[in-house]
């Protein structure tokens, strides 16, 4: 069962909304598509994945530009919680155009569906999830025992400020806050094994880390073939 909202929670995704609309009032919606795809398509390249046609994947978190817009030959399910607000208030998202997508108005705790994914990718949303554990609990459920699981997050550079972050509002559009290690431990927990991590972004305070992980089990029976 999923818990009650937080109240930070709330506020977060209040100013999600408003983030993307400041964001995007001076984009051009035909140039700003194009910077994502390349942008995707990037990111993908410094991982080196690769997928087989007509996979089935899950872009979790996917908010109104998410790696969804490249992903064409494949079967795809997108899902955010502000879809709807999206599609109403920015004209930089349309779901028709990605006939591909199927899009489902949820958070990534209530998202229920019976299937699971070949691929799961969770970039920038793990942290804004309601509840960080059952948010992790889910990707790894949708994802198949043979799957993969990708994400990407910003983590914290020092422990000081993870810490006073936890505390304080200094970083009101993320809920949590948490570092490397955090995640390496949680995702641990639940059977992934990171198969291969990359430091996309430095900050001052975060850096923007991207991880590929499978499942621990698999990977020991491969090892023993």
């Amino acid at each position: 069962m999923n818990s009650k909202p937080t109240l930070r929670w709330r506020i977060a995704q209040w100013l999600e909304i408003r983030w993307w609309r400041n964001y995007l009032r001076k984009q051009d919606v035909t140039t700003y598509a194009q910077q994502k795809r390349d942008y995707w398509q990037r990111l993908l390249a410094a991982l080196n994945l690769s997928f087989t046609d007509q996979q089935t994947m899950l872009d979790a978190g996917c908010g109104p530009a998410g790696i969804f817009m490249i992903l064409q030959d494949h079967q795809v399910d997108a899902v955010d919680p502000l879809l709807d607000q999206y599609e109403q208030q920015l004209v930089h998202f349309s779901p028709p155009t990605y006939p591909w997508v199927q899009f489902y108005t949820s958070s990534i705790e209530a998202y229920s569906i019976e299937k699971r994914y070949d691929t799961t990718f969770c970039l920038n949303a793990i942290n804004h999830v309601a509840n960080w554990n059952q948010g992790l609990d889910k990707i790894s459920d949708l994802t198949k025992p043979d799957g993969t699981l990708v994400v990407g997050i910003d983590v914290h550079r020092y422990p000081f400020l993870k810490f006073l972050f936890r505390l304080l509002p200094g970083d009101v559009l993320h809920p949590h806050q948490h570092d490397r290690a955090d995640y390496r431990k949680a995702l641990n927990n639940r059977g992934w094994k990171i198969t291969q991590e990359l430091t996309w972004k430095k900050g001052l305070i975060f850096d923007y880390w991207l991880v590929v992980c499978q499942d621990q089990d698999l990977l020991r029976l491969s090892t023993k073939c």
